[in-house]
């Protein structure tokens, strides 16, 4: 078939005065004779396409009207993405060199007949003799049938030749039919309610989730998916409707509890343990590095507030002679546990802890201070944050194969599994939800599932998609072009012997 990819031989070449597609005879050869490149591309004046050359100055058949980049594949190869759908694999490509290598042995069977019915006029003219009349008949038919079959190949991919012959290039032009087609058979006779409930039915699907539930394993792949499950589904959740939620929830909790009482005694047991002694350790070492790092900023603080009358000297002297105090005060308090100022602070937070328990002005100037702060947008969003905390939380929790979540549910599984493979009575129960559930599915969506097949062969483009039907049934269809000749000389020759014995 020499024009499933524009030539037999060629993998697309097109022959001296053809148009797109190559007739039986082009081979692998450029437009007017132009000799193809070693390294495959198309020779000087040549304009390449995925399937082969073209006649000199035409365009690429995957270039757009405008002249813009090739279409589908092309397009992602050119911009190192990903392949589509009807770009050709690896695989494709292996299998397009042995569908040349078929066309060049229908193409060679082609050109023995030719050859064959030459020589065979030939001799008949001089006289050979009568045997001469039927290897012509036999070669004659036989060329007529490779013809024939060349052409209804090449018709189902493109245009025989280049010619706009009707119905011919069926593939392309009809691809989105081919697709509604296949998305309606597909509706009609795997998306139906009884084809799905039949089939569920047979399969027992309670007997065969309780035995399979009922292994630790696949209990335990089941916890592991619902925890990945789980997290998509925390994901899903819009965290601008739970933070609301949450919010609203603890600011009211808060504003009804009075919360002085309770912070004096957590902030007394903190300074009881020494749990406070972290946040002055940080407190000490962050004002070190910052005093190290901002010698400039102190200095000119101090000299900054000086008075204008002092020399500059002088401003600069008591600048440095504050910023070494300040900065050894830090360091000692940073360095000595047992430092004067932490046992200052140690104190004021142990009295204070007593007045926000017991001191009446002091607790209420707290209460105060609380809605003042629970009425600021600034801490409506932090409350609101502790979505996101009870979130990493759940999901830890999930993730964590030795978490309670994670064992409770396996427990649960198990437990499913040995009810399922005993109880009858559930099992069936299991059934009718599951068929319900497949038939209300597809009978609900059932539209929306065949078109999936429609859209999807719709948006592929119709050029790679005629290339990559030909690459994986291309082959078989040159056996096509290989018994047309064959059955074309067979059935010439019988023709021939009964027209000549009648005739005699």
């Amino acid at each position: 078939m020499g024009g499933a990819s524009g030539g037999p031989t060629g993998g697309g070449g097109t022959g001296p005065g053809a148009g797109p597609e190559a007739g039986p005879g082009s081979g692998g050869g450029t437009g007017q004779g132009a000799p193809a490149r070693q390294d495959g591309s198309a020779g000087p004046g040549v304009s390449a396409g995925p399937g082969g050359p073209s006649r000199p100055g035409a365009p690429s058949r995957t270039a757009t009207a405008t002249g813009g980049p090739p279409r589908g594949g092309s397009v992602a190869r050119a911009l190192g993405g990903a392949r589509s759908p009807v770009d050709l694999t690896p695989a494709d490509l292996e299998k397009r060199r042995g569908v040349r290598r078929m066309k060049s042995f229908a193409l060679g069977l082609l050109l023995f007949v030719a050859v064959v019915y030459a020589l065979a006029t030939w001799l008949e003219h001089r006289g050979a003799g009568a045997w001469t009349g039927y290897v012509a008949a036999a070669a004659e038919a036989g060329m007529v049938g490779a013809l024939a079959d060349w052409f209804a190949v090449t018709a189902l991919f493109r245009h025989p030749l280049g010619l706009p012959i009707p119905h011919t290039a069926i593939i392309p032009q009809k691809k989105d039919q081919l697709g509604a087609a296949l998305g309606g058979f597909v509706g009609e006779n795997f998306l139906s309610g009884d084809v799905v409930r039949d089939r569920l039915r047979g399969i027992g699907i309670g007997h065969r989730l309780g035995e399979w539930l009922a292994e630790p394993a696949h209990a335990d792949r089941v916890t592991a998916e619902a925890a990945t499950a789980l997290r998509g589904a925390l994901t899903v959740l819009r965290d601008s409707d739970v933070q609301a939620v949450v919010g609203e929830a603890i600011t009211r909790r808060a504003k009804n509890a009075e919360v002085a009482p309770s912070l004096g005694r957590l902030l007394e047991r903190l300074v009881a343990d020494g749990g406070h002694r972290k946040l002055v350790d940080l407190v000490c070492v962050h004002a070190h590095d910052w005093l190290v790092t901002h010698r400039d900023s102190v200095m000119d603080a101090v000299q900054g507030g000086a008075p204008g009358w002092t020399p500059r000297f002088v401003d600069k002297r008591i600048g440095e002679r504050v910023y070494k105090e300040l900065l050894r005060f830090v360091t000692e308090m940073r360095d000595m546990p047992d430092h004067p100022a932490r046992g200052a602070v140690d104190r004021f937070l142990a009295d204070f802890a007593g007045d926000l328990q017991a001191d009446g002005p002091t607790r209420a100037r707290v209460e105060r201070l609380k809605n003042d702060i629970l009425g600021r947008a600034e801490v409506q969003d932090l409350i609101a944050t502790v979505w996101g905390t009870v979130r990493g939380m759940m999901v830890a929790a999930a993730e964590d194969e030795r978490s309670e979540l994670r064992l409770r549910a396996r427990t649960a599984l198990l437990s499913l599994g040995g009810r399922l493979s005993a109880d009858d009575r559930l099992r069936a129960k299991v059934d009718g939800w599951v068929e319900g559930a497949a038939v209300y599915v597809v009978s609900t969506y059932r539209t929306e599932i065949t078109s999936l097949i429609t859209d999807t062969v719709a948006g592929w483009d119709a050029e790679h998609t005629s290339r990559k039907i030909e690459a994986n049934i291309g082959r078989d269809l040159q056996f096509i072009r290989i018994n047309g000749t064959v059955v074309g000389s067979l059935a010439g020759l019988v023709i021939y012997t009964v027209s000549h014995a009648l005739g005699a």
